[in-house]
């Protein structure tokens, strides 16, 4: 997997969005007050100081160095560090695992998932919503087609969008049972005039490896998605989250 390189301060400026619908893990998680929580990709921070303000011995990991960075510059001690969601070094010291638009982040899925039920102490619980089947659709199918029309070479996609059915498989086969497993759509407004592109120089910039001049490309995508895309004076991306409630089970 290539890592995602992010520019944190533009993520909580343009990008607040993704912490925002955090907040419907956070009152599905329900944590109480003295359960140990691990955040598996933190961002910014803003989980993880929203648990710990409420009592919860909350810990964050992101895999990026500058998301970390800014999430402990935002939240002087909260506890956070750089970790890799493919080979975290917790066992089964976990009551419960929260996680807010990262999974889709990495294709390699049960390796994941067996990282994240190893944290979990048996009766533990996994909360996580991420991209789901057919998520920014839209965005991402015009963009390759506007590529092709330029001369360009086929995007290698850094994303995982599985379905319902192949992500309850997954975290079958990591030893968790499944508890409930949705998947829908959620239309997603972007900040600003230009929110189109930001959205795409920050989430997908795969779909700009190679083109010669972004600001032209971008335009032209914007024009390509205007009728889909735009409405009521804002851009909207074609998001569908799955979301997923799962146990490892008790010994």
């Amino acid at each position: 997997m290539t890592p995602q390189t992010w520019d944190a301060e533009l993520y909580d400026a343009r990008h607040s969005f993704v912490t925002g619908y955090g907040a419907a893990l956070l009152d599905l998680l329900d944590a109480a007050p003295g359960e140990r929580v691990l955040d598996a990709g933190c961002g910014t921070g803003e989980h993880v100081a929203q648990l710990a303000a409420a009592g919860v011995d909350a810990v964050g990991v992101d895999a990026s160095p500058a998301m970390v960075r800014r999430a402990a510059a935002r939240f002087p001690g909260i506890r956070v560090s750089v970790a890799d969601l493919r080979d975290l070094p917790f066992r089964e010291e976990f009551d419960a695992v929260l996680s807010n638009a990262v999974l889709h982040w990495v294709p390699e899925a049960g390796r994941a998932a067996a990282c994240l039920y190893s944290a979990l102490r048996p009766g533990g619980r996994l909360v996580a919503e991420f991209g789901g089947a057919g998520n920014v659709s839209a965005i991402d199918t015009a963009a390759r087609a506007l590529r092709a029309g330029h001369g360009l070479p086929e995007a290698a996609s850094p994303w995982y969008f599985p379905t319902v059915a192949g992500y309850a498989r997954v975290l079958e086969d990591a030893g968790f049972e499944v508890r409930a497993a949705w998947l829908f759509d959620r239309p997603t407004r972007l900040t600003g005039a230009d929110g189109l592109a930001v959205w795409v120089r920050m989430f997908a910039p795969h779909l700009l490896a190679g083109v010669g001049d972004p600001d032209t490309f971008l335009a032209e995508l914007g024009e390509r998605l205007r009728a889909t895309l735009y409405r009521d004076g804002s851009w909207w991306a074609d998001y569908r989250r799955l979301r997923v409630v799962a146990v490892r089970p008790p010994r």
